[in-house]
């Protein structure tokens, strides 16, 4: 008879969820291969020195790279917006952590410095390697 269902065949209402399994398995191979490639941050070589590590905490990092590009938090910023962006961070956190690549002139790290102490900027730290023995 047309207008019935056999026994023998019956609808199926399960979802095959195999095919999402190995989707999602594949995208977690690449991301575990890919993820140690990744890198984070700027490209600058410290100098080494005798000291304790920073404690974790909220901070501002101003970096100076070989070339004497200043980035304040990876982004790149010239002198005066330095200053500008210092002088309103600095009423509410009022220090400050220096990278300085080791191949950078004195007198450039002099300037990115004396830009933060006018920008109202109280305490600046410079961050050193740990000394390898």
């Amino acid at each position: 008879m047309p207008g019935k269902l056999s026994r023998d065949r019956e609808v199926m209402s399960e979802i095959n969820v195999t095919p999402l399994v190995d989707v999602m398995l594949v995208l977690l191979i690449i991301f575990m291969v890919t993820a140690p490639m990744l890198k984070l941050g700027l490209d600058v070589q410290l100098p080494e020195a005798k000291g304790k590590p920073l404690p974790a905490e909220e901070r501002f990092e101003v970096v100076v790279n070989k070339k004497g590009d200043v980035f304040l938090n990876d982004r790149k910023v010239t002198l005066k917006e330095l200053h500008r962006k210092m002088k309103a961070i600095s009423k509410r956190n009022p220090s400050v952590y220096l990278k300085a690549d080791r191949r950078v002139s004195y007198g450039t790290v002099i300037r990115v410095m004396a830009e933060l102490k006018d920008a109202g900027v109280e305490n600046v730290g410079l961050v050193a390697e740990p000394l390898h023995r």
